[in-house]
């Protein structure tokens, strides 16, 4: 039996399949970072620096709190994919229920900590004091929206589980659109609206979600899609919770390391002063296009795993790593290669000072080459999330960041003396990444489904027939 909603990736063309469903969440991360370019000018040229640098200290915070909620949700993503391609949607719904009082739970203590505890954040990590206050007053404001925009994780978890891309899009589209809007409006008190100055941004993304999540739940109801957040019935959500958290935790503690681990290699950067900084950011700028492709790619190979895996459709997980690393291999090379032979006039883009350009292209001729390198980690990473294995990337992410990129950049850059040792602990831990999660990979260890495929289903192949010549095993 066939689901009526959603898509059904246990069929059909992988390719097709694979296109079809990046297309609208690459379309998001580009509106995404669009946004951030126009809130940026905002506040930079209109509001001055210490806006522009309240703003600045205050995204580390926020950035860890949501990478949380972005952790949970992954985990949702994996089993709501995995029941829906097992055509198990008793368990389907447990998950939905599970989920949605589990991310809202969260939210709400996280923003009550980080409410309380502002001040506090912002005095440890150094904040000048010149803009400790207004720092504090925009985090609070900012954190109202952590509640709404874990809900928005949630609700783009659940349909993207189900092979839905698109309807997401729409309204984060319309909610990016609305905050561009109020924006001014709510900066320099437009239409008789009260001035606000930096924390009218604030309150814009809190309205404009706000209203997003309402409105996506409310379509979602009208439409009568299973995966639609509701009030969830407690009594049978013990195990499901249990499994939830299981593969949610150590999702939560990866995105979580990795935020907390360019603080650090940012602190090692900084301690060659400003120029390095500055030169660091620009070239941030061109790796968050570039990362674009890999990690939208990534979130669809996983979501293909997790339903073909469901289904038993071993076969198919195969044919997904070769599409995927194809797809996302071939993008992120043509940008790789743009941006080795042209670092310059990409940099011109964000600064003008030669002293800065020169170490941001010498970043660019070392990090921008490793590109491809971290497109294929995010298509064998996919592979082993979807398969519900998040505490293995976990792992991955502890051995790149913490053994490999942060002290060696340390030890490297300081025996070079200069942040060139920096560029190469980055390249180095791409690396070193992209060799353990291949080799856990290709060894197939992943392979066991959490969900198991309803009865009425045909009879899956037996993995080890799969598996049996690449793995070695009989």
């Amino acid at each position: 039996m066939k689901p009526s909603f959603g898509r059904d990736l246990t069929t059909g063309s992988i390719p097709r399949h694979i296109v079809a469903f990046s297309i609208p969440m690459l379309v998001g991360s580009f509106l995404q970072t669009a946004y951030s370019f126009v809130n940026a000018i905002w506040v930079g040229r209109f509001l001055g620096t210490e806006a522009l640098a309240a703003v600045t200290v205050s995204f580390p915070v926020v950035f860890v709190l949501f990478s949380i909620g972005m952790g949970l949700t992954m985990a949702t993503s994996i089993l709501v994919s995995q029941s829906y391609g097992a055509k198990r949607m008793d368990e389907l719904r447990r998950v939905v229920d599970s989920s949605t009082l589990l991310i809202y739970a969260l939210g709400l203590v996280l923003t009550l900590l980080g409410e309380w505890l502002a001040p506090t954040i912002l005095t440890l990590m150094a904040t000048p004091p010149e803009i400790h206050a207004e720092s504090v007053s925009y985090l609070r404001i900012f954190l109202l929206s952590m509640p709404l925009g874990f809900g928005l994780f949630l609700t783009r978890s659940l349909l993207q589980g189900v092979g839905d891309s698109k309807t997401p899009l729409y309204f984060q589209a319309a909610s990016l659109l609305l905050t561009t809007v109020l924006d001014p409006i709510l900066i320099f008190g437009w239409m008789g609206l009260p001035k606000l100055g930096l924390n009218g941004t604030a309150w814009a993304t809190v309205f404009s979600q706000l209203l997003a999540l309402t409105s996506l739940i409310i379509y979602l109801r009208k439409k009568d899609v299973p995966v639609a957040p509701r009030m969830p019935r407690l009594g049978h959500l013990g195990p499901t919770t249990l499994k939830t958290l299981r593969i949610g935790v150590p999702a939560a503690v990866q995105q979580s390391l990795v935020s907390i681990g360019m603080v650090f290699v940012t602190g090692i950067v900084n301690s060659f002063g400003e120029v390095a900084t500055a030169a660091f950011g620009a070239a941030s700028r061109i790796d968050q296009i570039a990362f674009m492709p890999a990690m939208t790619f990534g979130m669809a190979v996983s979501t293909l795993a997790g339903q073909n895996l469901g289904a038993g459709r071993y076969d198919r997980v195969q044919e997904i790593f070769k599409w995927g690393c194809l797809f996302s291999g071939g993008i992120t090379l043509v940008i790789s290669l743009v941006a080795v032979s042209f670092p310059e006039a990409l940099l011109r883009i964000f600064i003008s000072d030669p002293a800065v350009i020169a170490p941001g292209v010498s970043y660019l001729h070392i990090v921008g080459t490793t590109y491809v390198l971290f497109a294929l980690i995010f298509v064998s990473n996919g592979i082993i999330n979807g398969a519900g294995r998040t505490f293995v990337t976990t792992v991955f992410s502890l051995v790149s960041l913490w053994v490999v990129r942060v002290p060696v950049a340390y030890w490297l850059s300081h025996r070079m003396n200069s942040v060139t040792g920096v560029w190469l602990a980055m390249a180095l831990s791409f690396a070193v990444s992209l060799a353990v999660s291949m080799a856990y990979y290709f060894s197939g260890r992943w392979r066991t489904p959490l969900v198991k495929k309803a009865p009425e289903g045909p009879a899956a192949p037996n993995p080890g027939e799969v598996f049996g010549h690449e793995t070695g095993e009989a």
